[in-house]
């Protein structure tokens, strides 16, 4: 019987810090501003030189770091994560940064995005002795690593990575380096930063901005950077890259004041809302966006259409994005806890709703249903993403197939299921144009044409795509 791929699946941030004093307490903050990318679990590993030392806890930042669990984390170096768990796949053990030990040293793990090609991996670790402690994927680099035949660590981890398919970013420490590597189609964010003499890396540029840090590049698609008391060095584990940064992280998952391969998030879902009102203009009262990550959209859609934008929703923010809770129950329970509409904005009103895109359909019906309970006469709702078809294989939780409400619905079957009076998508050209791209290259669209940038393994398929 298959593994439960879905258990594998994690959208997830990672901090790193080398040769700093405060490296854990720096760790602790930029954790804390990547928490919207994981809200199950978190853990950081600091080094002193000599040895490698863990907190990880279930919970937020705040919650698993005490001030006495941060006593125990002293030294130079660290690494940290935040984790967000599909169903399954939680658990105090699949927390990471993953800490392991040996005779020859010990060897730290956080990993941002999703192995395709894990289950072959492990079955064949398995058959050669490996004992696996977690269902995650990212134990399955710790086990390459160890296994390779190579003298020197830095040929070990190349190697390690050449087998590796999928999407990852990856910080792996030891007692006396941090390595970080990226995979050859650079899917997930990655950038590396200094302070003082020190380096950062981060999975956003947002948590540069909150340790002080000062912004340096993105790390390249296929490069291994070793960081160490001789500075930076730079290799190449892959020859051939092909770069696809997930175009979700524009429109969702990152934060607004982060920047991507040199664009603004804000900026970029500020300008797919100015593309919407050229796609779908509406005559209209009100714009409104659900917040937090359509506000942007919102603002331009209603800079370009000249209708005023009002905050017609408002969000508790106590509590967590309703599309990483790690089951249904929770995400529809959710919805009616974390919005209520302002009558006092939407009634008597023709609304524009934006949102950033639509999943399963039960947010969207939701928030739809409150701003016509509070008085709104039409709602049309406007999407700053292309329909959602496919499964995500790299590490977003968008299900199965038979889950995505687009998979086998027109746009037509979704206005009605969701009760709006209109529905429209950004075009996919449209989307590129609001990144000041021509065309597709360089970006995965997987989720929205079904053409991803790696092979995808029949028993991963099989999982996805079961009807």
């Amino acid at each position: 019987m298959l593994p439960e791929i879905k258990g594998l699946n994690e959208e997830c941030g990672i901090f790193g810090v080398f040769g700093h004093q405060d490296a854990a307490q720096l760790t602790y903050y930029g954790l804390h501003s990547l928490q919207h990318r994981g809200q199950e679990g978190t853990g950081i590993v600091v080094s002193d030189g000599q040895k490698l030392t863990g907190v990880k806890g279930e919970g937020l930042v705040a919650e698993v770091f005490t001030t006495e669990a941060m006593k125990d984390l002293k030294g130079s170096a660290a690494i940290g994560h935040v984790r967000y768990a599909t169903a399954g796949g939680g658990g105090y053990e699949n927390v990471q940064p993953l800490l392991f030990h040996s005779q020859t040293g010990s060897l730290a793990l956080a990993h941002n995005g999703n192995l395709v090609n894990a289950n072959s991996l492990k079955y064949q670790l398995e058959s050669q002795g490996s004992i696996f402690q977690t269902s995650s994927d990212t134990e399955v680099l710790a086990h390459l690593i160890r296994r390779s035949g190579y003298p020197h660590l830095k040929d070990q981890v190349k190697n390690a990575l050449a087998m590796l398919k999928g999407a990852y970013a990856y910080l792996i420490m030891t007692e006396t380096e941090l390595m970080v590597a990226l995979d050859p189609h650079g899917l997930r964010p990655l950038s590396l930063g200094c302070l003082g003499d020190a380096y950062v890396v981060a999975s956003e540029t947002c948590a540069f901005d909150v340790v002080g840090a000062e912004y340096i590049r993105d790390i390249l698609p296929g490069e291994l950077l070793i960081i160490n008391e001789n500075g930076l060095t730079s290799e190449r584990f892959a020859i051939s890259t092909t770069k696809a940064i997930c175009t979700m992280e524009y429109i969702y998952f990152s934060r607004p004041d982060s920047n991507i391969q040199g664009i603004n998030v804000h900026t970029a879902r500020k300008n797919m809302g100015k593309q919407l009102a050229v796609e779908a203009p509406f005559e209209a009262d009100v714009v409104t966006g659900v917040p937090d990550s359509s506000i942007s959209a919102s603002i331009g859609y209603a800079e370009a259409t000249g209708i005023p934008y009002e905050m017609g929703l408002i969000k508790n923010k106590y509590v967590g994005r309703t599309f990483i809770q790690p089951s249904q129950t929770l995400r529809e329970q959710g919805v009616k806890m974390k919005l209520s509409a302002v009558r006092g904005v939407v009634e008597g009103k023709r609304v524009v709703m934006v949102d950033d895109s639509i999943v399963r359909g039960t947010t969207s019906r939701r928030i739809v249903n409150l701003l016509k309970e509070a008085g709104a006469t039409e709602v049309h709702v406007v999407i700053s993403s292309p329909p959602i078809k496919n499964p995500c294989f790299y590490g977003i939780d968008t299900s199965t197939k038979e889950e995505l409400i687009a998979s086998d619905k027109s746009v037509e079957q979704i206005r009605e299921l969701i009760g709006a009076d209109s529905l429209t998508f950004i075009s996919v050209e449209g989307m590129m144009k609001a990144l000041g791209q021509e065309g597709t290259n360089g970006y995965c669209l997987g989720c929205f044409t079904g053409n991803y940038p790696t092979e995808i393994y029949p028993d991963t398929l099989q999982y996805y795509y079961q009807k």
